[in-house]
């Protein structure tokens, strides 16, 4: 009878460390999934492309959607700041119609994710 206890035990021991590596190994990877800069720099990419072509309203939704996810990376406080002050400085010149002001102010936040990539 003891043997049975033991054996229930320990297959129960050992299902439950199985169960939480998992959980904790699913955590780790949403973690880093959405805290890095890589959404971000697809969305302000794809704006600045459309900024070229003169199509005003998808590239504002691309800077929305490229400060909404900025706001999640993480990385060197300094860093996020500036580019996310950058991406807020494009949706103000793209408003304003200046297409070369909002390019380079994509360019500086493009650089700065990748500075934050490269750490």
């Amino acid at each position: 009878m003891n043997a049975i206890k033991n054996t229930a035990l320990i297959l129960s021991l050992a299902f439950s460390l199985g169960e939480f590596s998992v959980i904790a190994s699913a955590e780790e990877a949403a973690q880093v999934t959405a805290h890095s800069p890589n959404a971000t720099i697809m969305h302000i990419e794809k704006a600045k492309v459309e900024i070229l072509h003169k199509d005003f309203v998808p590239p504002s939704e691309h800077l929305k959607t490229a400060r909404a996810e900025s706001e999640q990376v993480r990385g060197n406080p300094d860093i996020v700041k500036q580019a996310t002050a950058s991406i807020i400085q494009a949706q103000i010149k793209v408003k304003a119609g200046d297409i070369k002001g909002a390019t380079d102010e994509l360019n500086k936040a493009l650089g700065l994710y990748k500075l934050l990539k490269s750490e």
